[in-house]
């Protein structure tokens, strides 16, 4: 069992945050070799951080193995608090960058191409005549869920996601906001067979040749709409994340979709697309953004989210 640890005496005086650093990296690195290697210091000298912790926690901190070394779960604890301690450093020195230049900073966002490609665009423009000197440095990961390893790791700000089912996180260290409901549309080319119709029974589709996202959340709800209707799903021809290919087959005449009709709304004149009437059941498809709790955001990230919300109440008027 481990000692109980004297703060004050033990490790208010004595831990540097040098030593956190040496230790996180060998954690990364996996070995005292590779970690000294990549500090550029030599391996004695990690060695003898590592142990200096060791004793000071009173614990072993990390497993030796033939093949290098792994955490132990006192490492873990160390590692994962530590991790926090150095997140809130920086957004310490955000906050101090931003009173003294309230124009400039970084803002790191995740989320998928549907996003990235539909309701940003607008808004990462108004932003950007108000915050010149801002960075924002946007991820269209392919995946994203509600525990995003990168939100989770603390490497961006916040998560733009497409969610299902009730809106309710399913961890209690993550906040989910909803901006606004946003709806599936099926969509084909303007010049297509379908385009101009009044109305397209669902049967008249069946057969079409379907471009859709790898299954998920989409094709869920395409599933869905067809069972509910006494059909089955239709096949899929083509499976791909990519919004521009689905667009060029679209434009082929022989291809439909399904889309955000947000996504459509900027798309619909530059891909020549047209949202197709068919009667169909599709759920709502809110758009939230996720970030974390008991972590406070930087000014400028929290002047985004501002942004986000303001452009939210324009989609929610629109719909």
């Amino acid at each position: 069992m481990a000692q109980k640890i004297d703060w004050e005496s033990q490790i208010g005086r004595r831990l540097k945050l040098r030593d956190l650093h040496v230790f996180s990296i060998v954690v990364q690195r996996g070995s005292m070799a590779k970690a000294a290697a990549h500090l550029g210091v030599s391996q004695p000298t990690v060695s003898e951080i590592i142990a200096d912790l060791e004793q000071m926690m009173g614990v072993r901190l990390l497993d030796r193995l033939p093949h290098g070394v792994e955490p132990t779960p006192y490492g873990e604890a160390l590692l994962r608090r530590g991790k926090v301690a150095f997140d809130e450093l920086k957004q310490g020195i955000k906050d101090i960058e931003f009173l003294a230049d309230p124009t400039v900073g970084e803002v790191q966002i995740a989320c998928p191409e549907s996003l990235a490609s539909a309701i940003l665009p607008p808004i990462i423009q108004r932003f950007s005549r108000e915050y010149p000197g801002v960075v924002l440095h946007v991820d269209a990961a392919i995946t994203l869920t509600l525990d995003v390893p990168a939100l989770l790791e603390r490497s961006v700000d916040m998560l733009l996601a497409r969610v299902g089912g009730p809106v309710t996180s399913q961890r209690d260290d993550l906040n989910v906001e909803v901006l606004f409901e946003d709806e599936v549309v099926v969509a084909a080319a303007s010049g297509s067979r379908w385009a101009g119709r009044k109305s397209i029974k669902p049967a008249e589709l069946a057969d079409a040749h379907w471009a859709m996202t790898p299954p998920g959340l989409a094709t869920s709800l395409l599933g869905e709409a067809f069972q509910a209707v006494g059909l089955e799903m239709p096949k899929i021809q083509l499976v791909t994340f990519s919004m521009l290919l689905r667009a060029q087959m679209l434009a082929t005449g022989d291809f439909v979709t399904v889309l955000p009709r947000s996504a459509l709304k900027l798309n619909a004149k530059r891909f020549d697309m047209e949202v197709l009437p068919v009667d169909l059941p599709f759920q709502p498809w809110p758009v939230a953004i996720v970030t974390l709790k008991n972590r406070t955001l930087n000014p400028v990230a929290q002047r985004f989210i501002e942004h986000l919300r303001t452009f939210a109440k324009t989609m929610a008027a629109k719909t």
